[in-house]
């Protein structure tokens, strides 16, 4: 679940898998992914002049990419609540995954979608975060519910199928 920590930070909710995965990440881009763009760049310079040099501003520019991604992974790893998979009791929440429709639709239409960080990232799975007009919407909410939420100043009505935990 998506709480508001003493700083007034969203927290996120993470499984224990996907709380490691990050954690191994940010540890490979601290390490050996820094130490190769390092490299990188050190051999570009020693190519000479630096203002025609594409090696080198394209080393200088993965090394930028690289650096946002560490304080991206440390800020929601400070964040993140690791917790346990949700119970299969039907009601939407972090860690679930959602099958719904919009009203209207044939069962058919059906889309199901993991409800959690985006950062978990399931192969086959879309991600919406708790705090997306979807997830906002349908948050707290159980199987058999429609519900009604705004998104670009329209109003969607989904029903929702069905939540389970997500078993990944």
């Amino acid at each position: 679940m998506t709480q508001t920590d003493q700083s007034g930070q969203n927290t996120i909710w993470l499984t224990q898998d996907a709380y490691d995965k990050l954690q191994a990440e940010l540890e490979h881009l601290q390490g050996t992914r820094r130490a190769e763009i390092v490299a990188e760049i050190s051999a570009a310079r020693d190519e000479g002049d630096l203002k025609e040099n594409g090696g080198y501003h394209a080393a200088r520019e993965e090394q930028g990419k690289n650096e946002a991604r560490i304080i991206q992974l440390k800020d929601m790893l400070r964040r993140a609540e690791v917790g346990e998979t949700p119970p299969d009791d039907g009601v939407v929440e972090p860690g679930m995954v959602v099958t719904y429709k919009f009203e209207g639709d044939d069962d058919d239409e059906a889309e199901s979608f993991l409800l959690g960080a985006r950062e978990i990232d399931p192969e086959g799975l879309t991600v919406y975060s708790p705090q997306s007009p979807l997830g906002q919407a349908i948050n707290g909410r159980s199987k058999g519910d429609t519900v009604s939420y705004e998104v670009n100043g329209k109003t969607q009505t989904v029903i929702i199928l069905d939540a389970k935990p997500y078993a990944g």
